[in-house]
């Protein structure tokens, strides 16, 4: 996490509230003494560099022509202590210009990653992984590149050009009248190529989200694209979308390509009209010929200046675009917040006792609904469901029923669009998302691993787990055996993803990953697919002592797996059609009895 010194939106907004545009620019304020010390040494090394052609003008107007040598000499030694401060002060500038660019790229990285930390499915489905990873990475890196040529640069480009300006009018106003043609020409250019190439850039960072999804895909989806012989359309898809944005690099680049030549153009066809209009007036003795080198050197000065805006002008507008979409992720409200008072969780759970009834504690579902953003129907309406501690509850329903969608609920993934879902007696949405999410023990769909250790990832929810509680999780897991059997043990690595275990391996480690964490309340979403009957039956048989006082919502494909919970609920279109056991389900749920004669045969299904 960054500093909330360095950035005021860590200060003043939580992590996972909406930010204001403009956080971007927000970002530089921290630097403000940086920027003010910056701007001190830039005005001083402006002044120095403007001082100097008057200086030599001196030299030759007072010293050279009337060959006054000792003139010549002071002169001299005062031009030299001049020019040593303005490369002291020049150098000075360019290192704390990048290193306050350098700390700004830093912080707005830090920034949008903590930002993005906070996204819901919602958030995430819409931008997408790619376009977020490039904005996160070579976005920031643009505006990076751009702030570090308005702080070595472009500050200074001011300070000469308006600065030239007045000393060029004080050698020679009538001379200073080409700059009223040469400097609205340069600026007319500039402005015409400025409008050229937004649009491109902007199609360009599109095109790179793109370009970055195709690469994502392919990478991920090596052995799939392989095993259906896609290898050549695969090639040709990447292809396509690279040659699209080196097409539309390389119209941008053409563009830019014309600003230098265009603006040493105008430059010199300016000196060239300058020299030919002071010549007769230097004939004619009424202009010196010191006031003419100044004078050429305020122009060269004064046209410089804007070439290096120009120059800015190179990054300036790739560097919009950038800063508009990094504000476009820092502007966007997570739609699932932090309760502004959070609720405190009770401090253990409580196990219902038989006929006393419930105990207010553990999980309900009260008239809940749900509507997928954009959809036209609901995924999930009218649900009504209560799980108490020591319960275990199963969800079976055909796919797209919506039981991913019920649990994803229940850790705020997703918040209901109608009713709630109550956990000990309070909506989920008045609890902290760090308390929420840590009475939780989630064992996803498709489990994910990450880099680092089998030990790393058992202590991904509880860092402080002594080795003894993670040989136990993987006991129950019935994930020992195989991880003793490593030469590495608990310290084997783990690829990205957990790419070195096979499936099965993976939704072990991932059981026993929930395990460690002791919650209140396990959601398993059709966490055992890859294991065998009999590695599944030891799995339930190991878990029931852990089930005593916490509450287990399965959900499932297979009856085999579920047909041993307290009650299933079954799922069809986002509505309940049926609850009870699989017994009372086989005779009362026509539904129920479909997906068990798909899956068992004749006598053996009750």
């Amino acid at each position: 996490m960054v500093d909330a010194a360095r950035c005021p939106t860590y200060a003043t907004v939580p992590a996972r509230a909406g930010l204001r545009r403009g956080a971007v620019a927000a970002c530089l304020w921290p630097q403000r003494r940086g920027l003010a010390l910056l701007l001190v040494l830039q005005v001083v090394q402006a002044l120095a560099s403007l001082l100097l052609p008057h200086l030599s003008a001196n030299v030759i107007d007072l010293g050279v022509v009337p060959g006054d040598t000792a003139y010549v000499y002071r002169m001299g030694g005062l031009m030299f202590v001049v020019s040593l401060v303005q490369v002291v002060f020049a150098v000075g500038a360019t290192v704390l210009g990048a290193r306050l660019a350098m700390r700004f790229g830093r912080d707005l990285r830090a920034q949008v990653f903590a930002h993005v930390q906070g996204f819901s499915l919602q958030e995430m489905n819409r931008f997408g992984a790619p376009s977020l990873i490039t904005r996160s990475t070579n976005d920031v890196l643009q505006l990076q590149t751009a702030l570090l040529m308005i702080l070595t640069m472009v500050i200074s480009a001011p300070l000469m050009a308006v600065g030239g300006v007045v000393m060029a009018v004080r050698q020679d106003a009538q001379l200073s009248l080409l700059l009223a043609f040469s400097i609205p020409v340069m600026v007319l250019a500039v402005a015409v190529l400025m409008s050229r190439t937004v649009p491109d850039f902007r199609k360009m960072q599109g095109q790179i989200d793109r370009l970055n999804q195709i690469l994502r895909e392919q990478i991920t989806g090596m052995r799939v694209i392989r095993a259906f012989v896609r290898d050549t359309a695969e090639r040709q898809r990447f292809a396509s979308a690279n040659a699209t944005l080196t097409d539309t690099a390389l119209h941008t680049g053409r563009l830019m390509a014309a600003l230098i030549p265009m603006a040493v153009l105008v430059m010199q066809w300016s000196t060239i009209a300058l020299v030919w209009f002071a010549a007769a007036r230097i004939g004619a003795g009424s202009l010196p010929v010191g006031s003419l080198v100044a004078f050429l050197a305020y122009f060269a000065q004064i046209l410089m200046s804007v070439m290096m805006a120009a120059l800015l002008f190179a990054f300036l507008p790739r560097a919009v675009v950038c800063a508009r979409r990094i504000d476009e992720v820092l502007g966007t409200l997570p739609s699932v917040a932090e309760p502004l008072h959070a609720a405190a969780l009770p401090p253990g759970p409580a196990a219902a006792q038989p006929g006393k009834g419930p105990t207010g504690r553990g999980l309900v579902f009260a008239a809940v609904g749900f509507r997928y953003p954009g959809a036209a129907a609901l995924a999930l309406q009218d649900i009504n469901l209560r799980i108490e501690p020591g319960q275990t509850v199963a969800v079976i329903g055909a796919t797209g029923a919506g039981k991913s969608t019920l649990l994803n609920l229940i850790p705020r993934l997703f918040d209901v669009t109608a009713g709630q879902v109550r956990l000990d007696g309070r909506d989920v949405r008045d609890w902290s998302l760090p308390v929420l999410w840590g009475a939780i023990g989630l064992v996803p769909q498709k489990p994910y691993l990450f880099t680092g250790t089998i030990a790393s990832n058992l202590r991904f929810g509880r860092a402080d787990a002594r080795d003894a509680e993670l040989w136990r999780a993987l006991d129950v897991a019935q994930a020992a055996d195989f991880v003793r059997a490593l030469p590495q043990g608990l310290a084997t690595p783990v690829a990205q993803g957990g790419g070195n275990f096979s499936g099965g391996q993976r939704q072990r480690l991932t059981i026993a990953r929930a395990l460690v964490v002791k919650p209140r309340l396990f959601l398993f979403d059709d966490s055992t697919s890859a294991l065998d009957y009999a590695t599944e039956a030891s799995l339930r048989l190991a878990m029931q002592p852990l089930l005593k006082d916490t509450a287990l919502l399965l959900v499932g494909q297979r009856v085999s797996s579920l047909r041993q919970a307290d009650a299933i609920v079954v799922l069809d279109a986002g509505a309940v059609v049926g609850t009870g056991t699989h017994a009372a389900l086989l005779r009362q749920c026509a539904v129920y009895r479909a997906i068990v004669d798909s899956q068992l045969a004749g006598a053996a299904r009750v």
